[in-house]
């Protein structure tokens, strides 16, 4: 009973980021802001490969134990709600903000979900012109 449900959840398995160059190459990516985070998204052009994901939590959020606390929500988060919408291919780095300890559960995972799931925007081309011609 114990290898059918591994099995199960494997084909929404999500990798993780681990070293520095890692969590660089997604800065260069596309931002999404939300009010309980800030999620970094790169896509690697390989759509064989697994999703991955990583989280930031910095020291001006408070101490060790606040911090370890916000990361554990976090990784909870994706791993019940926005795992299984991530992108083969693509990178993730959630980077909270301190009013992931205040927020509700749901919320959390409803915004992650959210931000996951949103397309990326259009941006405007840098040619100068005002817009309204």
């Amino acid at each position: 009973m114990a290898g059918e449900l591994t099995t199960r959840n494997q084909k929404h398995a999500v990798g993780r980021l681990k070293s520095r160059p890692q969590f660089l190459a997604v800065r260069e990516g596309e931002k999404r802001r939300g009010g309980l985070f800030l999620l970094e998204v790169l896509d690697r052009k390989e759509p064989d490969s697994q999703a991955r994901v990583g989280f930031t939590v910095t020291k001006k959020h408070g101490n060790a134990v606040e911090r370890n606390r916000m990361r554990r929500r976090l990784k909870e988060a994706v791993r019940l709600h926005a795992g299984f919408a991530m992108q083969p291919g693509h990178d993730y780095v959630v980077v909270a903000r301190r009013d992931v300890l205040e927020a509700s559960f749901k919320e959390l995972a409803a915004e992650l979900k959210f931000r996951v799931e949103t397309k990326p925007k259009h941006r405007r081309s840098g040619d100068g012109r005002p817009r309204n011609v």
